[in-house]
């Protein structure tokens, strides 16, 4: 299993703010940004950080991809 940002970027998107804007709102670093672009793990305390400037919860922010099994495609 896999942690996705993808919800993240998407929430961003809807509201309008850039990365910069990400880093400036929640107190986090440009090498947390790059961690999360990546996929990477990250800090629950930075992941704390983004669900408070961001006024919203970890649902909101990532979701788990769950491992592809052999012979089946991701969808």
């Amino acid at each position: 299993m896999r942690i996705s940002y993808n919800r993240l970027w998407k929430l961003l998107i809807d509201k309008n703010l850039k990365k910069k804007d990400l880093m400036e709102r929640c107190s986090i670093s440009s090498a947390s940004v790059a961690k999360l672009t990546k996929g990477d793990n990250i800090t629950t305390d930075v992941l704390l950080r983004i669900c408070k400037g961001l006024d919203c919860d970890f649902a909101d922010i990532m979701q788990v991809i769950p491992d592809e099994k052999p012979g089946e495609k991701e969808t």
